[in-house]
């Protein structure tokens, strides 16, 4: 791959980007809000990540539990909904946690 071409094309990104920084103070807040932002966008991709392989398994355990006994599909049933209920709640409170987030 040709990184000359993504190289110049950054370079030139860089200085057209308008610069609005007029003090040294103003140049931490910016860091300061932006490494906040960041942080809260990596608690929420982790509390939506950590919550679809838990409903991921759930289900796959519940489908693979009712092939092998079909018998057991209503109890298995309400259990993987029950599972379903508890992995979703803990992603909705990494979902509020990214609003509690300084």
């Amino acid at each position: 791959m040709d990184f000359s071409v993504i190289a110049s094309a950054l370079a030139a990104a860089v200085e057209n980007a308008p610069v609005a920084v007029s003090t040294a103070s103003n140049l931490s807040g910016d860091v300061d809000h932006g490494l906040a932002t960041m942080g809260k966008g990596l608690a929420f991709g982790l509390a939506a990540f950590g919550g679809a392989i838990g409903i991921g398994l759930v289900f796959m355990a519940a489908i693979t539990g009712m092939a092998r006994q079909p018998e057991q599909a209503g109890a298995l049933r309400t259990m993987a909904f029950l599972g379903f209920a508890f992995i979703e709640a803990l992603a909705l409170i990494g979902f509020v946690l990214t609003f509690i987030l300084k």
